[in-house]
């Protein structure tokens, strides 16, 4: 998380937010929310899923240097559970706006919810991700940021993959877990997952 003062007084600056991680059947799913600085523009944002590793690492770092604000935060594969993922993405999203070091104008978030109980103006922008820079920053910071915290969990959980396919069900992924069943970070409340534990259970 970045330190910035304060806005000025009748200030409108926009937080754009995003989430990665909805789809894995392992792993928390992560957001972020981001304060662009106007006077230093980032050439290149996009939504995330269009870009490729090395240009997301490249503009995740140029956005924590020149952004005025940002912050990332996720809700675990436990919350996930039982909260369902939707809650769970709305969760890590008004964690991340809360954990910025400044009060924004307004809130844009992409998609067709936005977290409950803010202090502030805040809607929903439909595809935001690819056409409000704000919100294609918070997409790139949430995804790096998840993609290194799967890396981190393969060390944890070697077997199943994780450093490739970071969570998704990938046919490697579901094989593994067929062989393996779940581990600690895996989403009992995901289908796949959940007939993993109905197969450790028959056997037992």
């Amino acid at each position: 998380m970045k330190t910035a003062p304060p806005p000025p007084p009748g200030s409108a600056l926009l937080c754009g937010v995003d989430e990665a991680g909805r789809g894995p059947l392992a792993g928390a799913v992560f957001a972020a929310a981001v304060v662009l600085d106007p006077g230093r523009p980032i050439a290149g944002l996009a939504d995330s899923k269009v870009l490729d590793e090395a240009a997301r690492e490249t503009l995740a770092a140029a956005i924590r240097e020149r952004a005025l604000a940002w912050a990332v935060a996720s809700a675990s594969a436990g919350e996930i559970d039982a909260l369902n993922i939707l809650r769970a993405s709305l969760l890590a999203m008004r964690r991340a706006i809360e954990a910025l070091p400044m009060v924004p104008g307004e809130v844009q978030v992409d998609g067709l919810h936005t977290p409950p109980r803010l202090a502030f103006p805040c809607r929903a922008i439909v595809k935001g991700d690819a056409t409000v820079p704000a919100i294609s920053a918070a997409s790139i910071l949430a995804k790096t940021a998840r993609d290194a915290e799967m890396l981190a969990q393969e060390a944890l959980y070697p077997g199943y993959g994780f450093a490739i396919h970071k969570g998704y069900p990938t046919p490697e992924h579901l094989a593994a877990l067929r062989v393996l069943g779940p581990c600690e970070i895996h989403r009992r409340s995901f289908a796949p997952v959940a007939a993993a534990l109905q197969r450790e259970l028959a056997f037992e």
